[in-house]
């Protein structure tokens, strides 16, 4: 069982989300208001936080002038403690008390690179990304567990 670190939102695609304290998914579409909400089996992103530290470390021994944080790689649901990279398609995640998501995509393909790649070289998405659809709704908000279900 790990917790959702962050919930990132943005009202355009290809550019870095910004952190919200509570989100709400709704059954098929993704998080409300979220500009990749309802995109195919990409309804929801998911990263792990322990990935996002380790980008951290890279960009400041690169001495990049970007600020990595929660959100930078658009991710939506930035999660800690949850081994993402043990998922399987299929497997369904229990976040916050009500809402259901089943991972629908590991990895995804990077047709062209997006901002953060041009500001840091490098984007994990591709590699680390989790992508989910929303099976049963409800309202999440940072700090609330997820996990198996």
């Amino acid at each position: 069982m790990g917790k959702i670190f962050s919930i990132n939102c943005s009202a355009a695609k290809g550019v870095p989300k910004e952190g919200v304290q509570k989100a709400v998914l709704v059954k098929g579409l993704g998080i409300a208001g979220d500009a990749h909400a309802g995109t195919d089996v990409r309804q929801v992103s998911l990263l792990d936080m322990e990935s996002v530290r380790g980008q951290m470390a890279d960009a400041r021994a690169k001495g990049a002038g970007v600020e990595i944080r929660p959100g930078i790689y658009a991710e939506n649901l930035t999660t800690e403690g949850l081994d993402l990279a043990a998922l399987k398609l299929g497997d369904k995640l229990r976040a916050g008390s009500t809402a259901v998501l089943k991972i629908s995509k590991i990895g995804k393909e990077c047709h062209s690179r997006c901002a953060i790649y041009h500001q840091v070289g490098d984007c994990i998405m591709p590699r680390k990304g989790i992508f989910a659809e929303v099976v049963e709704g409800g309202e999440i908000a940072v700090g609330d567990p997820i996990g198996l279900y």
